[in-house]
């Protein structure tokens, strides 16, 4: 009996550590997963130095669940003109001439068991960021977030967060310390057991901010199965 006890009991630990190893590590949940694309863009340039806003090239992420990768006329709108001759871009250029559509490789895709609806989070205040990252300044576009379940259940339940005003949602460097807390508080006013007048603040908090927001918006998201296993 002890014997097995013994056997039993490295089995179960094996078996915990095996399970941890690969479910709770960047591996798993495609952390840093930076895969090479036919045509090299880099977010940093697009994005930061040109000043490119987010839904110039992913145009239906307000309005629709799924978020859309731009064609090859939204990139040469821009590419008849600018850096035409790049040889970098003859995959864009082929794929103007043949018709046939670039060859992107998917990094951020939901499995198909999970509904996720990208419109009814911008428009209440989930900024890009919070699931992509720094996405303005990556010369090479990665997963940063790892997008599991626990993940998604972090913000569900404690949404004020995350949540930002909704004119900041596509400014990925945006900051808690950037709100002027003044004009803030006359516009979306501040939550029932704050213990002070935020207007009077020089600073509002994360915390400060999304409450107010969750309550302004009145915000519950769901916590169930039935809530993205649909």
């Amino acid at each position: 009996m002890p014997i097995k006890l013994v056997l039993c009991g490295i089995v179960l630990v094996c078996g915990l550590t095996a399970g941890t190893w690969y479910y709770v590590t960047p591996k798993y949940t495609k952390v840093r997963y930076q895969p090479i694309q036919p045509v090299p863009f880099p977010h940093d340039i697009h994005v930061t130095q040109l000043g490119m806003d987010c839904r110039y090239c992913h145009s239906f992420v307000e309005v629709a669940a799924h978020s859309n990768v731009p064609n090859t006329q939204l990139c040469m709108n821009c590419h008849t003109q600018v850096q035409k001759d790049n040889p970098k871009l003859e995959p864009v250029r082929a794929s103007w001439k043949t018709g046939d559509p670039i060859d992107w490789v998917w990094i951020h895709r939901t499995v198909d068991y999970v509904y996720y609806n990208h419109a009814a989070h911008v428009n209440r205040g989930i900024s890009c960021f919070s699931c992509h990252g720094p996405v303005n300044h990556m010369p090479v576009v990665y997963q940063a977030k790892p997008h599991s379940m626990a993940w998604c259940l972090e913000c569900h339940r404690h949404p004020e967060n995350f949540l930002r005003p909704e004119d900041e949602v596509f400014n990925l460097d945006w900051k808690p310390e950037d709100v002027k807390p003044v004009a803030f508080v006359a516009k979306y006013g501040q939550p029932r057991d704050a213990p002070e007048d935020l207007s009077k603040k020089k600073k509002l908090t994360q915390a400060e901010i999304g409450q107010t927001l969750k309550e302004r918006w009145n915000i519950t998201p769901p916590q169930n199965c039935q809530g993205c296993h649909r």
